[in-house]
């Protein structure tokens, strides 16, 4: 993912789910409508797709690339499980930049908490402010 414009759609839109390290937001691959308030039914994407955000308070530069790197490699099979286009972001809070094995363990269960909610709300995510229409 590379368009802030599908960061943003994705976390605006999208579940959440969290652990002490990690933050996980997917969002069905459909297009949100002009105003925001809902899904368009038309795809966004043929295929899913990951982004990473990575602050600086996570630490220096290369320690933020290091922890992207390893985000990276824990969710490439992820991935490849995903049944339908998924839009995912994966958030490092700053306890990621000194997790050992700890990051691997909150990104698996963050990212299948976030995935259980998704399917259990059965559409793609909030459709704006409850009661305005």
């Amino acid at each position: 993912m590379r368009r802030s414009e599908d960061f943003r759609r994705t976390v605006r839109h999208g579940v959440r789910a969290g652990r002490r390290t990690v933050v996980v937001h997917a969002l069905r691959a459909e297009a949100v409508d002009a105003d925001g308030e809902g899904p368009t039914g038309q795809p966004i994407s043929d295929s899913s797709v990951v982004g990473f955000v990575v602050s600086k308070a996570v630490g220096t530069a290369v320690r933020r690339n290091g922890v992207r790197r390893r985000l990276r490699h824990l969710c490439q099979h992820h991935l490849q499980a995903l049944a339908q286009p998924t839009l995912v972001v994966v958030r490092a809070l700053p306890p990621a930049g000194t997790a050992g094995a700890e990051l691997g363990e909150d990104l698996d269960a963050a990212w299948l908490a976030a995935l259980a909610k998704l399917e259990r709300s059965g559409m793609p995510e909030r459709t704006g402010k409850p009661g305005r229409r």
